[in-house]
């Protein structure tokens, strides 16, 4: 069997060890941080992977976690909207659900290195090479690229997203308040928008986009706050009567939503690595959880014989990421042009609201089918 090495260890990594160690695939995962750790996500995880994930055993047991069914959206004059979701969801923390997933994993025969970082690696006769940050060296015949948003291999591989602008922040607190345990809600501020879902232990995520400008002329994230997110009288009610759980946000820095390519050097790209999916694009867990599946089918079709084809692995990925994710990446890049400023997001709701059609259209362009 081909020896699989996975670079990260979020949804779309460990999702992949799990499904290819239980194919007897001997896998390697290399996780710069530590389980469990709390990242950046709205952790709203729609239930076109519901299915999925119970057949899959891949949901701890042992949580209550809130059934979400309703959507709300603001815009920064104080107008919303709220409606029914058509799939829906529920909310769950990746500090339970990833911790969770690196169990199963360990569990399935995954060999999990933490606080490991891989800083190189090179293709070369049929094989890779996968060097550490403390100097060790490792080999496998597939890698797989799930590290997220950014990581140190984009600069290495020259990837064609790094030459554009990232002018994007991602801040996440977990909080208690008062608000309805049954609704994902979006409310718009100049330049972002920030989420609010219920999770598991009667906390909420709140969770938001925003520009790197915007903070760089606050000065910190509460100032921020301050002076752009409680200009939508939502976001000021949230801020001002919560109760944050953690003293500081968890707090990502320069990334973008260009788009990106499947496959470097040989390298098979999952998850975010592949492709950002935009807040208002459905769900960007249930999307790394889905391309773990897409991707892992592949390499158990294409990489089980000792004769096997590693371009036909490399054309069949593509085509099946692209069947599954090409045009709701592109509906939702062409969405949010028209949230995160006060004019368009007014006019946008403005229309949604005087066009049921319309915004359920919308929200159905741009999530995904049960699978």
């Amino acid at each position: 069997m081909k020896t699989i090495a996975i670079i990260g260890g979020g949804l779309s990594g460990l999702v992949s060890a799990i499904r290819l160690s239980r194919l007897d695939f001997p896998v390697l995962l290399f996780e710069k941080k530590e389980y469990p750790y709390h990242k950046v996500c709205g952790e709203y995880l729609s239930n076109e992977v519901l299915n999925f994930m119970k057949r899959e055993e891949l949901l701890p047991k042992h949580y209550d976690f809130p059934q979400i069914n309703k959507f709300q959206v603001s815009a920064l004059n104080g107008q919303s909207l709220t409606m029914a979701l058509d799939l829906g969801g529920f909310g769950i923390s990746r500090f339970v659900l990833d911790e969770f997933l690196a169990k199963e994993a360990r569990m399935t025969g995954t060999k999990i290195l933490e606080n490991t970082s891989i800083i190189n690696v090179e293709f070369g006769n049929n094989q890779f090479k996968l060097e550490t940050s403390t100097n060790e060296v490792y080999q496998a015949d597939l890698v797989i690229g799930a590290y997220g948003k950014n990581g140190v291999l984009d600069k290495k591989l020259e990837r064609n997203h790094l030459n554009y602008e990232a002018p994007f922040i991602g801040v996440k607190h977990h909080i208690k308040t008062d608000f309805p345990r049954d609704t994902v809600a979006l409310h718009n501020f100049e330049g972002g928008y920030c989420g609010i879902v219920a999770i598991e232990n009667d906390q909420f995520n709140l969770c938001y986009l925003g520009r790197r400008e915007d903070l760089k002329n606050a000065g910190s994230v509460e100032e921020m706050e301050a002076q752009v997110l409680k200009v939508n009288p939502f976001l000021k009610s949230i801020f001002d009567n919560a109760e944050f759980v953690y003293e500081k946000p968890v707090v990502i820095n320069a990334f973008s939503f260009r788009p990106k390519a499947l496959i470097e050097n040989h390298i098979l790209m999952s998850g975010d690595t592949a492709g950002l999916i935009t807040p208002l694009c459905g769900n960007g867990m249930a999307m790394a959880i889905h391309s773990a599946k897409i991707l892992s089918d592949t390499i158990a079709e294409y990489a089980c014989s000792e004769q096997w084809d590693r371009q036909r692995l490399e054309m069949a990925y593509k085509q099946r990421w692209d069947a599954t994710f090409k045009r709701r990446l592109w509906v939702g890049r062409k969405t949010q042009s028209f949230f995160g400023s006060k004019w368009s997001s007014n006019a946008a709701l403005s229309v949604m609201k005087s066009s049921p059609w319309l915004a359920n259209k919308i929200m159905k362009n741009t999530h995904g089918k049960p699978f």
